[in-house]
């Protein structure tokens, strides 16, 4: 992969992460056609969270990094809309952003380093035994997901996904380079049973 691209944003009150899953309703045209774009050319749109605005018409600002997002499923929906799923793949720091000519917001963006896999300390067991435990229970939108219990950073997204913390502290937890400094921020969070 080249060390940035052009790909379409799609702003979200929401923050997602490598590996993890999304489902969307898809409802304005712009979008539409990006998905149609991206599914003629395997390509995938990168995801940021919204700063501030909403997530129908202007964006007034978005967070910085966020996580490509790659079709993995569509369907039409009981409203007449359509539904995709998606699943996140790789990190990245926006350079420059512009609207093109159908209003779809566009950015230049830079890769971020895949962190290389790092076992999870001991000390951080009891997190990936949590997941273990919760996974199955989350429903069909994890069932197509491999579990890597021993992977730092693949444990640590897994929790922030489903943690009850705010935007910020999930995109915060999105920025950190170190999977192993993710766990350690995730860790106060989680009351350990054995204790």
């Amino acid at each position: 992969m080249a060390a940035s691209a052009e790909i379409a944003l799609f702003p979200l009150n929401s923050v997602l992460f490598p590996g993890g899953p999304l489902p969307l309703r898809i409802f304005e045209t712009r979008y539409t056609d990006m998905v149609r774009r991206c599914m003629r050319e395997d390509a995938g749109f990168g995801v940021v969270l919204i700063r501030a605005g909403a997530e129908v018409g202007e964006v007034a600002s978005t967070a910085e990094v966020g996580t490509l997002a790659r079709i993995v499923d569509f369907y039409p929906l009981p409203d007449r809309l359509l539904g995709i799923t998606c699943r996140g793949e790789r990190r990245f720091r926006v350079l420059r952003r512009w609207r093109d000519g159908s209003g779809l917001n566009m950015a230049e963006v830079s890769w971020l380093e895949v962190p290389p896999p790092v076992a999870v300390p001991e000390e951080f067991h009891h997190l990936a035994e949590l997941i273990r435990k919760v996974l199955p229970e989350l429903g069909e939108l994890y069932e197509g997901i491999e579990p890597r219990l021993d992977d730092a950073d693949w444990v640590g997204c897994r929790l922030v996904e489903i943690l009850p913390i705010s935007l910020g502290d999930k995109q915060a937890c999105l920025e950190l380079d170190d999977p192993v400094a993710r766990l350690a921020r995730l860790a106060p969070l989680i009351r350990r049973v054995d204790d």
